[in-house]
């Protein structure tokens, strides 16, 4: 029996190495999290720098360029090392949420406390490449679903540090949706480029009318960009329940939020985390709420 054969005859043990490959993909985006918007700062760094030195302020540019000295800083380099004492983690201290528990949540060399997110990243990476493989099997749709999810994770951790949703992840997602969608994977490609439009123009067209009515910027760009991407990958008949179970859960977590005193009121509230976790349960199981609410309603 050829290895495609095996995994189609027996899905959990398909399920399993999608798990496996979870963890290990999630272990890196610990990484992306961390390093990319601290990378996407140099870089607006070393552009201010250079704007500066055109414009002749010569001071002004070495001191932006001062502000952002430092050893080369990428993805790979330097090694992860604990940002406390500086101590680089050994491969035995860096495998998937099993190191976390074994070190009980602390850095094995000056004992400073690991945030809790880093397993939990894993582990939600890790869980649902494995529901993922289990439902979709040895399919393109079940790679591409991975992906979805892995890039939803990384801009939810993004959005809530920084309030920024990235384009080195939100436009190649969205790219990515459309070529999924040419086999077609979820959707036919007509309805996926319908789905980015509607996606963009519905979020950009609330950007405006808020604006004209409070002067007041209601979102971000990138929010817009991450609906396109979501319409891209599920196409334009799934944004209407993307889109009122983003703002069902954004609202009900900002008024407990400001109820508990957790969050001033006017303090801006990332909306990517509520369109990422819209846009995942759409994908797992969008179909499944739009027929019971058209038995319910119609």
């Amino acid at each position: 029996m050829s290895e495609p054969d095996f995994l189609l005859t027996y899905p959990a043990a398909l399920s399993a190495i999608a798990g496996v490959l979870g963890l290990v993909v999630g272990s890196f985006l610990n990484v992306v999290i961390h390093r990319l918007p601290r990378m996407m700062q140099k870089e607006w760094r070393e552009q201010a720098a250079a704007m500066a030195d055109d414009n002749g302020l010569k001071e002004c540019a070495a001191k932006l360029r001062g502000s952002g000295a430092g050893p080369h800083f990428n993805l790979v380099v330097p090694a992860s090392h604990c940002p406390k004492c500086g101590h680089r983690i050994r491969p035995w201290e860096n495998i998937p949420v099993v190191s976390y528990l074994l070190l009980r949540g602390r850095c094995a060399a000056c004992r400073a406390p690991i945030s809790p997110r880093y397993p939990l990243v894993e582990a939600l990476s890790g869980i649902l490449a494995a529901y993922v493989g289990f439902r979709y099997g040895f399919t393109l749709a079940a790679l591409g679903a991975m992906l979805f999810a892995w890039s939803l994770i990384a801009l939810t951790a993004i959005d809530i540090d920084t309030q920024l949703l990235p384009d080195d992840i939100t436009l190649p997602l969205l790219w990515a949706g459309l070529l999924f969608n040419l086999a077609p994977t979820y959707v036919p490609l007509s309805e996926a480029v319908l789905g980015a439009t509607a996606g963009y123009g519905s979020l950009w067209a609330v950007y405006w009318l808020f604006k004209l009515a409070t002067a007041k910027e209601g979102m971000g760009f990138g929010d817009f960009k991450l609906l396109a991407a979501i319409g891209a990958w599920l196409g334009w008949k799934m944004l209407p329940l993307v889109i009122l179970l983003s703002s069902a859960v954004g609202a009900a977590v900002g008024i407990a939020l400001i109820a508990l005193r957790r969050h001033r009121r006017g303090t801006p509230i990332p909306f990517g985390p509520y369109l990422a976790a819209a846009g995942l349960i759409a994908l797992l199981w969008g179909e499944a709420i739009n027929r019971a609410y058209l038995r319910l309603f119609l």
